[in-house]
């Protein structure tokens, strides 16, 4: 028998994903050579609508845990692969169901609109989901003396709610990535390359939303260095998006921004780098880690993630 460090591991995930019909779905924030062994990249939202509608028998989501949870909810029927069932996220994290119950019993009347980065009890205690790319579209689809309760972010509620002006109650809730980024080495960065456009997540603390050219999503910051015509974009999101950007636009140079502390390098995701390309294959061999669900959690978590995705619809299609 051959060592696990002889596998030719490329190969072998690409036999079984035929032999067992699996689609391989991965966040942006993944490892490179993970992107590219895709069959869909995307944000949360673009992986949210993949999960939904597709012809696997299995899927396997190369992310963290709350979005293989969601690709669960949206096609329960399916059977949900994650690599390492111990990549987290420290914004889920922030947000414990127990505690958002009694934030929602002390703050009556309010719609619970949250962000997708939570966990299956959080969205199933929540009215509407939504993600980074239709936030602002989400609270703005809501009828403008509707009160509001936004969770768990609260660099992102506060951008929505400066953007819409809607009676918005924040969750005090945080990613590590998007909090560390040091406006003070922005600024030298910028400094240092005339001519340069910062872009930003709007998970990003404010001083760093305030400098920022371009404020979007993961997938708006792609899309906007695919259509904007400047040649140096300094990132502030977390640097696995750079590998789609450098893909789409070979001649323009991508600069991560830097965390305050300068010792770590870039503002990695711990958590979305746990899932290798190993872990992949052991997972699609064996058919575990499996994420499995309550068929009443999910039901009840499944509904605001269908109104998120009805009312995405409509903004596009404008019906």
């Amino acid at each position: 028998m051959k060592e696990q460090k002889d596998i030719d591991y490329i190969r072998e995930i690409n036999k079984i994903r035929k032999e067992k019909n699996v689609i391989i779905l991965a966040h942006y924030y993944q490892l490179r050579e993970i992107q590219d062994l895709a069959d869909f990249v995307g944000d949360s939202l673009a992986l949210s609508q993949k999960a939904a509608s597709n012809d696997s028998d299995i899927i396997l989501f190369a992310g963290v845990k709350f979005m293989a949870e969601t690709a669960k909810i949206l096609a329960p029927e399916k059977k949900v692969l994650l690599p390492d069932i111990n990549a987290g996220c420290s914004l889920a994290d922030s947000c414990k169901a127990e505690d958002f119950k009694k934030f929602i019993d002390e703050n009556p009347g309010r719609t619970v609109v949250t962000y997708v980065n939570t966990t299956a009890e959080i969205k199933a205690l929540s009215d509407i989901s939504c993600t980074s790319s239709n936030a602002v579209q989400i609270i703005k689809s809501l009828p403008e003396n509707e009160k509001i309760i936004f969770a768990p972010d609260r660099n992102l509620g506060n951008y929505v709610m400066n953007e819409t002006g809607r009676d918005i109650i924040v969750w005090n809730g945080t990613c590590h990535v998007h909090e560390e980024f040091s406006i003070e080495a922005i600024l030298k960065l910028k400094s240092e390359n005339p001519g340069s456009k910062v872009i930003v997540h709007p998970e990003c603390e404010l001083p760093v939303r305030l400098v920022a050219d371009y404020i979007g999503s993961t997938a708006g910051l792609l899309d906007f260095t695919k259509r904007d015509n400047g040649e140096i974009y300094i990132i502030a999101t977390e640097p696995g998006i750079i590998h789609q950007m450098k893909k789409a636009n070979p001649d323009k140079k991508f600069i991560p921004a830097p965390p305050r502390d300068s010792t770590c390098g870039c503002s990695e995701c711990n958590f979305m780098k746990m899932i290798t390309i190993e872990k992949i294959y052991n997972c699609l061999k064996d058919e575990e880690p499996e994420i499995i669900l309550d068929s009443k959690l999910i039901s009840d978590a499944r509904r605001p993630i269908f109104r998120m995705l009805d009312i995405s619809k409509t903004l596009v299609t404008g019906k």
